[in-house]
């Protein structure tokens, strides 16, 4: 009987015991073992390899391939898997748009012409120049890709008097050119004696009959109403000169 009793004492200090020294054990750390991601899909596309100014001819050193996301590229970019010739097949194209480096050509920003502006228009379009002065250009600070409404100043005689009347020509049109400066540099006034307007045809020839008549100028808009219509301005009054008596008389319809 005192053995069992003497085994039994045995058995529990040797169980304290274990539980003891397995208490006082540091924490054992649990490692995760994540699953890698698959990786991601990547294909070349065209890019500036500097600086690419307005009106450059482009030329193979201008540009170069890039690793890029599949995911990521666009549809107007040149890819070497549609395009492998591209480097050779753009070389001579004028620059349109002024690319920063690393930015991933597009062939809407190039053109095959040698006309810079010329290829500056939009399909339909047309350019017209017309005078100013710093007076009539936002004291000199409208620069080209500036939009702008076109007003006219017409004078006209009155009684002992000479009638100043101006209205809106047109809206929101583009500038393409300041004095045959179409770069896009900001923060300096451009003082010149010529704007270069981008017109319609309609608009054009109201352009051209409103020089005739009168003085034009620009009137600078906010870069938030570049989004609006370019629209033009019919007359919503009409002056007719009477003569009675051998006084002269307007009258306004």
């Amino acid at each position: 009987m005192l053995r069992v009793f003497i085994l039994i004492v045995a058995i529990g200090a040797g169980s304290l015991a274990g539980w003891l020294a397995l208490s006082m054990q540091p924490g054992v750390a649990v490692t995760t073992i994540e699953t890698p991601s698959p990786p991601q899909q990547m294909t070349e596309v065209l890019v500036a390899a500097a600086d690419l100014e307005q009106g450059r001819l482009l030329d193979e050193k201008g540009v170069r391939w890039q690793s890029w996301p599949l995911s990521a590229v666009s549809s107007g970019f040149v890819t070497r898997t549609a395009q492998p010739e591209a480097v050779k097949k753009m070389a001579g194209m004028m620059v349109r748009s002024h690319f920063i480096s690393g930015e991933p050509i597009r062939e809407d920003k190039l053109s095959r012409g040698s006309n810079l502006l010329a290829a500056m228009l939009s399909p339909g379009r047309r350019a017209v120049a017309i005078r100013i002065s710093v007076e009539s250009t936002a004291g000199g600070f409208i620069l080209p890709n500036d939009r702008v409404d076109v007003i006219q100043t017409v004078a006209r005689p009155g009684q002992g008097q000479t009638e100043n009347l101006s209205r809106t020509l047109l809206t929101n049109i583009r500038v393409l050119a300041v004095d045959q400066k179409v770069d896009e540099t900001k923060g300096q006034a451009v003082v010149g004696k010529t704007a270069t307007l981008e017109l319609s045809p309609d608009q054009a020839e109201a352009i051209a009959a409103g020089q005739a008549a009168g003085i034009l100028s620009l009137a600078l808009r906010s870069s938030s109403d570049n989004s609006e219509e370019p629209t033009l301005q019919r007359p919503s009054n009409v002056s007719v000169r009477f003569l009675r008596a051998g006084q002269s008389e307007i009258v306004k319809f």
